[in-house]
């Protein structure tokens, strides 16, 4: 059959069409090896969106290794010759990205990744990295003074990793504005139990081990990911409103009376419910482990990581972290008052639903007992920079912007604020230009003079 001479000048356009489409695609390069964040340039990769993570670790108390194969399901961002995950201090066996064995080397705390065929934007594809060695803990002035990540104790483990060190245990991209859904799987001697986010899919015995396999099917930050280790006694339940919980507590730590862990978490839980929007997870809890030295807890999601048997406002400030901090998350760390000004804040009005103290008297007592002089001031909230980002002032600060805040708007504005932002947002990241513009569409007041003085500069602010 032959073509007129109209259709073959059809056909030739359109193979000239396809044919600059195609020379016009980038070709395949390098995605960065961070995502650029001003407090860790490094942390995250560039290139690709991590979608799921299959966690897979065994590990002996005894000797302190740790054996992991992590797989990871991503979608590539751009035409990837190569990519980056991070992962400090342990030792790279193999790795395969759509089971085909990869090319890597190490820099640093990076792996560089060269797959045997470049990966196509807007394709899924996975890569398995089998690894292993003693994990480190990591040290510093950010977290408080304190160790944090992967941190060996008596019996096992506690694992909180807040902002850095999720990448002292699996590769990862491992920048909360790379959020994915995980299944954790921990083997570790018979006798321990090993507790993980979301809920428990199944726990078994083989050959003198324990075996348990927990799934957070919601998107989580990698900093939020937990394997805690260890003997615990364990009591499950579902709250008054009908969420599951699971709250394991180390025998030590079990007879304490200082706090009934169970009992705040399942009553925090639904009142947050209430303020805040519906729980955004499968289910609530805590992991309450004997390691005073931490000094710290963190609000793993779904299940907050306590060092010690911690006081009542503590277990609500970490509880209120699973809306403000783990179900919406900053985009870069320098955002992180949105996360603990509002937990911090949390702690206020669980005082005011006891009927001990008013949220306003909270806030004239931190703001009259400063005065203009005091170092507390200098601290700008939405950038506090890397090695004070947890100074009290992004705490304290945060909570009195808003309570100032809910002052000019009205409580009927402002309780109508806290669950539309984290309604919009959920599973999402978040910046505080955005907090502003939803508080100004809502409140239908311009608020730049508010923010300005209590947020984006330094110095008291008058009142």
């Amino acid at each position: 059959m032959s073509l007129s001479r109209s259709a073959r000048l059809a056909a030739l356009a359109t193979a000239t069409a396809s044919f600059c489409l195609i020379a016009a695609a980038p070709a395949p390069s390098s995605g960065s090896a961070g995502i650029g964040d001003p407090y860790f340039p490094e942390l995250g990769n560039g290139g690709f969106d991590a979608l799921h993570y299959g966690l897979d670790i065994a590990y002996n108390p005894g000797t302190d290794r740790l054996d992991g194969h992590t797989t990871i399901t991503a979608r590539a961002t751009q035409n990837l010759s190569s990519f980056d995950l991070d992962l400090q201090k342990l030792d790279v066996a193999s790795v395969e990205v759509n089971g085909r064995a990869a090319r890597f080397t190490r820099s640093a705390d990076e792996i560089r990744i060269n797959p045997r065929d470049a990966l196509r934007k807007g394709r899924t594809f996975t890569v398995e990295v089998v690894y292993g060695g003693v994990p480190e803990s990591l040290s510093g002035p950010i977290v408080f003074g304190s160790d944090y990540g992967w941190m060996k104790t008596d019996d096992g483990v506690f694992v909180a990793c807040e902002p850095n060190a999720a990448s002292t245990w699996f590769p990862s991209s491992d920048h909360p504005s790379d959020k994915a859904a995980f299944d954790i799987t921990i083997t570790a001697p018979k006798g321990l139990t090993g507790v993980s986010n979301g809920r428990l899919i199944s726990n078994r015995s083989s050959h003198g081990s324990t075996v348990a396999h927990w799934r957070e099917s919601k998107q989580m930050a990698t900093y939020l990911a937990t394997a805690s280790i260890g003997k615990f006694d364990v009591k499950t339940g579902r709250t008054p409103a009908g969420t599951p919980i699971y709250v394991a507590i180390d025998p030590v730590l079990s007879h304490s009376n200082a706090v009934d862990v169970y009992a705040v978490t399942a009553e925090a839980t639904d009142y947050w419910s209430k303020l805040f929007g519906p729980y955004p997870f499968e289910e609530t809890g805590a992991v309450v482990d004997d390691m005073p030295q931490a000094g710290f807890s963190l609000e793993t999601q779904s299940k907050p990581s306590y060092s010690a048997v911690r006081d009542e406002s503590t277990i609500v400030h970490e509880l209120a972290h699973q809306w403000f901090g783990d179900s919406v998350s900053v985009k870069q760390w320098k955002n992180i008052w949105l996360n603990e000004g509002f937990a911090t804040y949390a702690q206020w009005l669980w005082d005011e639903h006891r009927g001990t103290r008013s949220a306003h008297d909270a806030f004239l007592a931190g703001y009259t007992s400063r005065p203009a002089t005091s170092s507390f001031w200098q601290t700008q909230v939405d950038d506090p920079q890397r090695d004070t980002m947890f100074a009290s002032a992004v705490y304290q600060r945060g909570a009195m912007t808003l309570q100032v805040l809910r002052e000019r708007i009205g409580d009927k504005a402002f309780f109508k604020l806290l669950p539309a932002w984290t309604k919009a947002h959920r599973y999402g990241n978040v910046d505080t230009q955005e907090f502003e513009a939803l508080a100004e569409k809502i409140s239908g007041q311009q608020l730049d003079d508010l923010f300005d003085k209590w947020v984006h500069t330094t110095g008291k602010p008058a009142l």
